[in-house]
């Protein structure tokens, strides 16, 4: 596709999927209103959800999923090695994820009693960054595929991005969305970082965090009104942790 005669450069871009649903992956293939611009403006080269070819190396590497096992560590640090940025796409990557929850268990104990005589390869749930660097973390479940292509048009095109610093409660108001906390729901609208356009509350489901904590968010104050609502602080924590975003309070 060229612009005033000029064959722009396309980066190379690859699309890897560890310890997950692949749910994030299936956001980059199925907004069909801009997939045919979107991979227009990059050249695909590995990407298992929409082609089986394998192209060498590439300039960015989308890595959906969590860590759980030593062979993912392995091809993990691999993929880093090639790529001259690595972005974490999705909750998975970027905290761990619902996956983070079974650290809380005896791993050893739960493999027994599930795969008896056959135990399975598994190990704590590490977040990407917590095994190579990450150079870019975009969360959600699933991520936002607008987001995803404004950060793509960011890395290419160098157009100006900046994560919201806002919560999932100024989007809320915007969709004119009653909170949740008035119809008996504990949210975590209050504390979580925007981006996303609030599509639980919107939908009548309280926020459950899965973007991570929002810049400046006022944690002691959401623990007191949380508590004042009449949610018990298991509840409270069994919300904070089931993302992984907010483990420093769960």
């Amino acid at each position: 596709m060229k612009y005033l005669g000029i064959e722009p450069r396309r980066p190379r871009l690859a699309v890897f999927e560890f310890t997950g649903c692949e749910g994030c992956e299936l956001q980059l293939a199925n907004k069909e209103e801009t997939v045919a611009a979107f991979l227009g403006c990059v050249d695909v080269v590995e990407f298992r959800e929409i082609s089986s070819a394998k192209d060498g190396d590439f300039d960015i590497a989308l890595v959906d999923g969590a860590i759980s096992r030593d062979d993912e560590v392995e091809r993990l640090k691999e993929i880093r090695t090639r790529a001259k940025l690595l972005v974490a796409m999705g909750s998975c990557a970027c905290f761990g994820g619902v996956n983070r929850l079974k650290n809380a268990c005896d791993l050893e104990a739960a493999n027994r009693e599930v795969y008896g005589d056959h135990p399975k390869a598994t190990g704590p749930t590490r977040a990407l960054h917590e095994v190579v660097p990450v150079d870019l973390a975009i969360p959600g479940c699933p991520v936002n595929k607008a987001e995803i292509e404004r950060v793509v048009q960011h890395l290419i095109y160098e157009v100006p991005f900046q994560f919201p610093v806002y919560p999932v409660c100024l989007e809320c108001k915007q969709r004119f969305t009653v909170c949740l906390f008035e119809k008996g729901q504990l949210c975590l609208g209050p504390i979580t970082r925007g981006g996303c356009d609030a599509p639980c509350p919107a939908g009548g489901l309280g926020c459950w965090g899965c973007r991570g904590k929002a810049a400046d968010a006022n944690l002691t104050e959401f623990l007191t009104i949380a508590r004042e609502r009449g949610f018990s602080r298991s509840e409270i924590a069994e919300r904070l942790s089931f993302f992984g975003g907010f483990e420093d309070l769960s």
